[in-house]
């Protein structure tokens, strides 16, 4: 992972500073780029909520092979994590590698790894067309994200999805905040449940609402036919000062009340930040910076590296917790203060 963190370093040319710890306070402000919108404090806020969970160890037990995989919306992951979807090389990564082999990369390594990748969408169109392509090369084992598009191009894109063979597509409804795409005349917006029930029941696929930061807005995601939710604010892209993710993950888990896949997005780096999301209300989470680095420094090879990495650290956390396996992580895990 050293040589390949080394190799992305060189190849984003100042886009993403492969930072020792990567919190977000050298790239503040940096959008496009891979920092943070504004001061860059929603990204620092994913990280530092993170952080100030501890766990409670215990090691009189017989967990030695503990079970890192999981079922999500039909689907075998060897450990609970999928690649999240991040795109535009050309206008994020300083043309690190072209759009369409950052992509397939990707979503190869993590099929290779046993778990499945994202695929961004955006402007101009070969970002989403990249992402369909990868999609089929990897026999559907790929979740397309399509953007909170306004009048047919939304729904357009949903049927080019179809035509890929996943079986689950995304809809990132918290990058209604990139005020560049209605800038370039391909305007993004907010959508009223009425709105939301129409997308949702355009298709057969599984459907997964990305940008749930609040218990009333998970209740009318889950109203509205989502068949899972991320609480996510986009990595800290679209918001200046909201809360970290692991802030508000407990409340909104709770709030959807088992009728919905809960994924979690925001400032996981480790095997053990995995466990901690778990533990407080994800069935399992996504990750997104690191993958770019991994993808760009390593390729196919360095993203399943990183994910082999990622099951190391999360199954010795595990162990060092007494978890047996991922679907019997709960709260006991963390350590509450008196």
């Amino acid at each position: 992972m050293k040589e390949i963190r080394k190799a992305a370093k060189e190849r984003f040319q100042g886009t993403c500073r492969v930072c020792a710890v990567c919190d977000g306070q050298v790239c503040s402000g940096e959008v496009p780029g891979m920092g943070g919108l504004g001061t860059g404090a929603s990204f620092r806020a994913n990280v530092t909520a993170l952080a100030r969970y501890r766990f409670n160890m215990r090691l009189i037990h017989d967990v030695t092979e503990p079970d890192t995989s999981v079922q999500i919306l039909g689907e075998t992951l060897d450990i609970p994590v999928l690649a999240a979807p991040i795109g535009g090389v050309s206008f994020n990564m300083a043309d690190a590698m072209p759009e369409e082999d950052y992509i397939l990369s990707k979503l190869q390594g993590c099929r290779d790894a046993g778990i499945m990748g994202c695929t961004g969408d955006g402007v101009p169109d070969f970002i989403h067309q990249s992402g369909f392509a990868a999609i089929r090369a990897v026999e559907g084992k790929g979740i397309p994200f399509i953007k909170p598009w306004e009048d047919e191009e939304l729904f357009q894109k949903l049927d080019l999805a179809a035509e890929t063979g996943t079986g689950i597509i995304g809809m990132d409804i918290d990058a209604a905040g990139l005020i560049t795409l209605r800038l370039m005349g391909r305007p993004v917006s907010p959508k009223t449940p009425a709105q939301l029930k129409e997308i949702i029941g355009h298709t057969d696929m599984k459907f997964i609402l990305k940008g749930i930061m609040t218990p009333d807005e998970a209740r009318l995601a889950v109203d509205c036919g989502a068949d899972a939710i991320v609480v996510s604010n986009h990595g800290g892209r679209v918001l200046d000062h909201t809360p970290g993710v692991a802030e508000v993950l407990p409340a909104v888990s709770s709030a959807v009340e088992g009728r919905a896949v809960v994924l979690a997005d925001g400032g996981v780096r480790t095997g053990a930040d995995i466990l901690k999301l778990l533990a407080l209300g994800a069935d399992a989470v996504m990750i997104g910076r690191p993958f770019s680095v991994a993808t760009v420094g390593g390729g196919r090879e360095g993203v399943a590296k990183y994910v082999q990495t990622l099951k190391t650290q999360l199954a010795q956390a595990m162990v060092m917790t007494g978890t047996a396996s991922v679907s019997a992580v709960d709260r006991s895990v963390i350590f509450e203060s008196m």
